[in-house]
This record gives structure tokens, sequence and C-alpha cells, in this order.
């Protein structure tokens, strides 16, 4: 066997003299394992570690973290990150540790002497990179602190949440304008992967960015298929999306309530399949182990509300569900970023209705706040109400939100079955004119259910109680079902064209209603398509297997299983996420590498210089029989 390379590699790098994008190359290679920059990497890494300001807007999964942190290394000086994931701090600098990077941070998890104790590496110069969050780093004694430290950058992560009118607004982000004048010979890079043209203007704005350069690369996740399927049994179409698609990989489901939440995982264990809920009402310590076990177990779902996902780096989710609608697509959008991140094939599920579409705008008509964020947040849920229903391709429609233009994409529902439509002018004309009648001639507004009830003529207490057979209206629609009907109703609430008002979400005539009134516009709808599986090729795969190994023979996928066995044990033993140790993609490559020696399993991509030296040899050995060729 070869000699493994020096236990430190970084430190020869530190006094390394060649050029910048030199050594930026060798810190990517050495350090992190891989050949070359993606994108815009290299541009950016060149720009702060040049002393330049990066606004940097990338999808995740993009390779953001690389922008700052080898800037970090290159620079002299500790790198400091911004960031409002407290719970992911220690995993995130773990990780960091794993490849031969100084890393600590600073937060409330920290008892006195902990704190002084990274206070004092920070003075001494013996990190490369510090975490702290925005509520700490804005205090006058933590400034005071860097002020006698010799800093390389501040790295402003998931800067979107310094926008007032975004999806996630953290006020704490505000007092970060201050690191511009008290800091102004240090560079700055913020980051994001969630943000529209509008969200970009405010943070370069708040966070005094002008003169920095802007990045911005394409937001499209090639490797995700968006599917948003009629809501029927929201429950039994996620066990049904699970079983078929993917059993023994790990998922995030995503719901509206806390009751929801714990209903849903509880449904799931009952069924076999293995989940955790994760929500506010939670107990801290609960909420911190779920998702510690999530991070490190393979195969093991999460039920969550939207308090749980930012930062979660795990590269191996292969699905996030939806049973309720999202609040805006720069949530969606950032919650189905979470899927895929090591590039293999992942799905965007999502089930949607009527329901949806009311208890949404009750939320919004009823909630705190003034008609400004209420007319934000309208026009945030109109955006994600177009994507749910557009019969275009529902990427080219995602990414036209963020202002980016792009081509059909072969590999979306409406693209892979595309959603047949139907002329329902007269439809709407009948519907909006139950809606009249009951208001002019009875006084009476109703919800979806009474109002469709008039529209079939069927009798009820409510119908005989008011007369409503008596209404011009009565039986005019028998030509659609109820379901039918449902599907028209939730589709004109989508266009304006009716509106649920109030606290019982009764029906009334939208701001788009009069031109269909009046035949000056035609309603095309699309017919509500039954819910299938995507092809996706290659069979359905044993429960636990790797989509990342879907390309590998049979002799190829043992090696693969006997080095993932191993790799669970280290992770097991040094209590971190297995992916820490080395992703799939890593797995595989080396399966197809077929090393037989230290060196040449440094050649394989993931493998860093330290755990080449750490891991090399007990590769070699979980490696059974012959090389594959």
């Amino acid at each position: 066997m070869s000699t493994p390379p020096a236990a430190d590699p970084i430190s020869a790098l530190r006094q390394d003299h060649t050029g910048q994008t030199g050594r930026a190359l060798e810190i990517l290679s050495t350090v992190f394992g891989y050949d070359a920059f993606r994108g815009d990497q290299a541009e950016i890494i060149e720009q702060v570690a040049s002393g330049g300001d990066a606004v940097v807007l990338m999808p995740t999964g993009g390779g953001k973290s690389l922008c700052f942190q080898i800037p970090s290394l290159l620079r002299a000086g500790t790198g400091i990150v911004v960031s409002p994931l407290i719970a992911l701090m220690a995993d995130q600098v773990a990780a960091l540790e794993g490849v031969g990077i100084r890393a600590a941070y600073l937060n409330s998890t920290l008892d006195l002497d902990q704190a002084r104790a990274v206070e004092q590496q920070l003075l001494a110069g013996e990190l490369d990179l510090l975490y702290m969050a925005p509520e700490r780093l804005v205090l006058p004694r933590t400034q005071e602190l860097l002020g006698r430290a010799r800093l390389a950058l501040f790295a402003i992560d998931e800067a979107h949440c310094v926008s007032q009118w975004g999806h996630d607004f953290r006020p704490d982000y505000l007092g970060l304008s201050v690191l511009a004048e008290r800091f102004p010979e240090v560079p700055r890079i913020a980051l994001t992967a969630t943000a529209t043209e509008a969200t970009h203007r405010e943070l370069t704005e708040r966070l005094r960015m002008q003169e920095a350069e802007h990045f911005v690369s394409s937001f499209d996740r090639p490797n995700i298929q968006y599917r948003i399927e009629p809501k029927a049994s929201p429950r039994e179409q996620l066990l049904k999306l699970i079983t078929t698609e993917h059993e023994g990989e790990s998922g995030i489901v995503y719901c509206l309530s806390r009751k929801s939440v714990e209903q849903t995982a509880d449904a799931l264990v009952a069924r076999g399949i293995p989940a955790l809920p994760y929500h506010a009402g939670l107990d801290a310590a609960v909420r911190q182990d779920h998702q510690e076990r999530f991070l490190r177990a393979d195969g093991l779902i999460i039920v969550a509300t939207i308090a749980f996902g930012m930062g979660i780096d795990k590269p191996d989710v292969r699905f996030v569900a939806h049973l309720d609608l999202p609040k805006s697509i720069e949530g969606y959008y950032q919650e189905t970023g979470r899927a895929g991140r090591d590039g293999q094939p992942s799905t965007a599920w999502m089930a949607y209705g009527l329901g949806d579409v009311v208890s949404q705008r009750r939320f919004i008509d009823t909630g705190e706040g003034s008609e400004l964020f209420k007319r934000n947040a309208r026009s945030h849920l109109d955006a994600m109400l177009a994507l749910c229903e557009t019969v275009s391709c529902r990427r080219v429609q995602l990414l036209r939100y963020f202002g980016q233009d792009s081509q059909p994409c072969g590999n979306c529902d409406t693209c892979l079955s595309p959603p047949q439509t139907w002329d329902a002018t007269v439809a709407s004309q009948k519907l909006l004119s139950a809606l009249i009648r009951l208001d002019r001639e009875r006084g009476q507004k109703f919800g979806s259910g009474q109002v469709i009830e008039v529209l079939l003529g069927r009798e009820n207490q409510r119908s005989t109680q008011s007369r409503h057979d008596e209404l011009s209206v009565w039986g005019i629609g028998e030509e659609l079902s109820e379901k039918e009907w449902r599907t028209v109703v939730r589709q004109l609430l989508a266009r304006g064209i009716i509106e649920a008002e109030g606290d019982y979400g009764v029906l009334v005539p939208g701001p788009q209603a009069a031109p269909v009134l009046r035949s000056e516009t035609t309603v095309e709808l699309a017919v509500d398509r039954t819910p299938q599986r995507a092809a996706r090729g290659g069979g359905r795969r044993a429960a636990g297997a790797s989509r990342a190994a879907e390309s590998l023979e049979p002799a190829q996928r043992e090696r693969f299983e006997a080095l993932r066995t191993w790799r669970t044990s280290v992770a097991k033993e040094k209590q971190i996420p297995p992916y820490m140790v080395f992703s799939d993609a890593t797995l595989v490559g080396i399966v197809d590498a077929a090393p037989v020696s230290v060196a040449e399993l440094g050649a394989v991509s993931g493998v860093g210089a330290k755990k080449l030296a750490e891991y090399g040899e007990a590769v070699l050995e979980a490696l059974p029989g012959a090389p594959v060729s």
C-alpha cells in the first residue's frame, strides 16, 4: 500500500506562495477532493479572496459554501459566517473539521468557559472559520471582540432573511448593515438560494452591498421532478408515493399544522415506514434529537411544519412532499430544494385541493398585519396558485418567477403527461350566476359545498328552508359531477374569478368575474389528471437501495453496499452523519474506480487528503473481492 499523506494537509497550503487561482484549485482538490469548480465558483472565490464584496444567488446544492470556505483559507485571518441555524452549527463545524479545516461556533449552546475558549482561539488566530448567529454578531461585545481579531471575511448565509417582504424575514438580519461601517476593510459575501429580483434588490440595499459584484446562477434543479396532483386522500396518496417510488429512502413531508404533522407521522409508522415528527410545539430537546436522527440515519422520513429544514445539507433526501399548499413560491422552492442535493434524481410532490386555497386566503384575510403586508401575502399566494394550476411546464413557471427564462423541461408532470383543457366559460358563468342569485334573491352566501348543491339541484335542509329550488339557477349545472365542480371552483379561485371571504370561506364573485359574465374572455380550465407514478426507468429498487447506485452492475452493487455498511459503522463510532464520512456519490465513484492502492483511491472525486489519510486503508479493506473491470 502507498504511504498516506500527512494528517494536516492544509498547513502546507497556508504557506503556499503560488498564484491565488492555483492555490484555490489546490485547496479544492486537496481539502475537498474535487477536480474543478462549478459555474461561477471560481470567479466568486477570486472576487472575495482578493478583498472584494460579492452577492451570490445560487440554488441549493450549487456549492455556495465553497464560495466562502476557500477564500477563508486563502486570506489571512478567520472567516466569520453569519447563520440563523444554531441547531445545525455543530454539524457544519464537524463537517469542516472532517476535511481538516479549523472551525468553531459561538452560540447560546456553549457555556461560559466553552465560549471563552472559542474566543481565545479566534484572538490567537487558530480558526479558519467561526460560525455565529446574527443576533450575537450585532452585540457591542461581539463587535469589540471581532475588532481585536484578524478577520478574513464575513459570509452572510441565508441572506434573503434580511428582506422584510420575503418569505422568511428575520429581524436580527437588519442589524448586519453595521458590518459595512464597523469593518469597511473586511470583504463581505452574502449568499442565498431563494430570491426574486425584488428580494435581490432589497438585500443588496439593506446590507449596504451596492458596490459588490453580483453572481446570479440559474435556479434550475434539473434532477428534481416537480409533480402536483389533486388532493383526494392525501395520506394514502403520500403512502403510495413512498411505497412505489421511494421505499427505504430519506424524505421530508411538510404539513401546515402541528396536528397534521403528528397524525401523518403516526400514520406512516403504523404502515411500517420509519418516520418522526418535527414542529415548534415539541420540546427543544426532542426536536434536536429528531433532527439528528434524520441526519444520521438512512431511510428515515421527517414529517414537519416549515419550522424544519433551513440549512439541512443531508445530500440523499430523495423526496420532499407537501400535504398542504405552501404560502409562497419562495418557500416552496426552498423546501423542495432540500431534495437531491447530491444531484441524483429526486421528487418534489404535492397534493393540492380546494380547501388549501380557501384556508390560505382566510389565513391572510383574518391574520394580523397591515394591509400592505396582507397585499404582499396575497401576491405570494397568487403566484403559488398559478404554479399549481398551470397547464404548461412547471419548471418554466417556477424559474420565470425568479426572473429566469427556460425551455420546457420534460421532467415535470405537465411535461410528462400534458393536462387536457376544456372551455369552461359557460360553467364559470353558471357558477357566478348562482353566487349572484343566492345573494340578491335570498341574501345568502355559502361555501363551495352548498353552492355546488344548488348547481346540481340537490335538496337538503338548507335548500328546503330557503326555497333554493325556486331560483333560476337551481340544477343548471347537472352536466358536471360534484368532483368536477370542485375542480372548477378551485381553479376559478386561483384565477381571481371567484373569491373566498370571511371565517367560513363563503364564495363571492372576484375581480376577474365581470369579463367572464359578459363573455368577453374565454375560460380554459384543466381536467384534473389521474394521479400516476411518473416514469423514471430502472424499475423498482429493493428497500434501502441507493438511487446513486442504480447504474451499477450486480457485482459492483455488492461492493457499494459493503462500503455503505462500513460507512455506517464509522459514522456511529464518530457520532456524525454517514454523508460526513463519504457521500453515496463518492462511494459509487470508489466502486467505479476499483482502487487497489491509497494513491488510486485519492484520485476519486470527493476524497480529500485528510479523509484519504484517515479512511484510505479501511476503505480498501472494506471492498470485497477482486476489482470489477
